[in-house]
């Protein structure tokens, strides 16, 4: 591999502009191993165009709701010095394809459980009888149980602990 002309290089600054992520966002990215700078002499950053790619990646699987860690993840299976081959693009879409399927199958849950919810009509999480009877809810845990877990229709209970009637 050659090393890159001066001019192939960008500031953090440049960085910054191109990919739209705050240059704290870049230094935190580079931190975990996300992205990777060389050092002037001057002790200044310096990043290939490549990065803008792994940049760009990374805000992708984001926005598909994976963590940073699941990026590095999936960056790491990836060449770091040229783009990647569709063969081995394909390899880390097809890892996140579960991934998304999931998150596809959370947002439906969700979706039926807050359209159940405003259709009774009382717009009461607090006193809501359909919902919160006898506030069997408070028993699973903190937080808004009946978004966060089972179907809407049988609550966060575990099955073994419903109860019929």
């Amino acid at each position: 591999m050659s090393t890159p002309s001066r001019h192939d290089l960008l500031t953090i600054g440049q960085l910054s502009d191109r990919s739209g992520l705050a240059t704290s966002a870049l230094r935190y990215y580079e931190r975990l191993g996300l992205i990777h700078a060389t050092r002037t002499t001057g002790n200044q950053r310096r990043y290939t165009r490549g990065m803008l790619r792994r940049v760009a990646f990374v805000r992708a699987a984001q926005r598909v709701g994976l963590s940073l860690d699941e990026a590095k993840v999936a960056l790491d299976r990836l060449p770091e010095h040229r783009a990647p081959s569709g063969e081995e693009w394909d390899g880390v879409a097809e890892s996140w394809q579960s991934r998304i399927d999931e998150q596809i199958a959370e947002l439906e849950r969700l979706k039926a459980k807050l359209t159940g919810c405003i259709g009774c009509g009382c717009l009461s999480l607090t006193r809501c009888g359909l919902y919160n009877a006898a506030d069997r809810a408070a028993a699973t845990g903190p937080g808004a149980r009946y978004l966060l877990t089972r179907d809407p229709t049988t609550g966060p209970e575990a099955p073994e602990n419903d109860f019929a009637g």
